[in-house]
């Protein structure tokens, strides 16, 4: 996520980083790093009940590697990933804290899963949060990539 005014210095690879947790990482092939602060609150966002939360906009930035989530004009928060042709590594899921428990992130990951099939494409997941959202919505699992899944289970809380 960057401030409406930054543009980024380098545009986005193909390759994505290598975090704990990924197949290629240091850690457990099919077991994420443990958690952050942060990844707890927005886990705990998006296994709870799905509610209305503040209308979004998503606006997905091709050159940034963002789908941006807005409310009005104002940037609440994101999703970051990286285009590998067919298929789209989602690499984490970020929500300014005053909107966290809301629904926004649960609501911006629906919105990104939707267009990720509405294009054709599969999604490697690397972000713990939105595995843990496929994890609670079934209804996504065809979008998750069978060769490349990417963090197939969260540390626990």
């Amino acid at each position: 996520m960057t401030d409406p005014g930054d543009t980024p210095d380098t545009p986005p690879t193909d390759t994505p980083p290598t975090p704990a947790g990924h197949p290629d990482g240091p850690t457990s092939p099919h077991r994420a790093g443990p958690l952050d602060d942060d990844q707890k609150a927005l886990i705990g966002e998006v296994t709870g009940d799905r509610h209305r939360g503040p209308e979004l906009t998503i606006v997905k930035d091709e050159r940034a590697g963002i789908y941006d989530a807005l409310t009005g004009d104002q940037e609440i928060g994101g999703l970051t990933y990286n285009d590998a042709g067919d298929r789209v590594v989602l690499l984490a899921v970020s929500i300014f804290p005053q909107f966290r428990n809301q629904g926004a992130a649960t609501e911006l990951i629906h919105r990104v899963l939707d267009d990720i099939r509405a294009q054709g494409k599969t999604a490697t997941i690397l972000c713990p949060i939105v595995r843990t959202f496929i994890d609670r919505h079934p209804e996504y699992r065809d979008v998750v990539d069978p060769e490349h899944p990417g963090v197939v289970r969260v540390a626990s809380r």
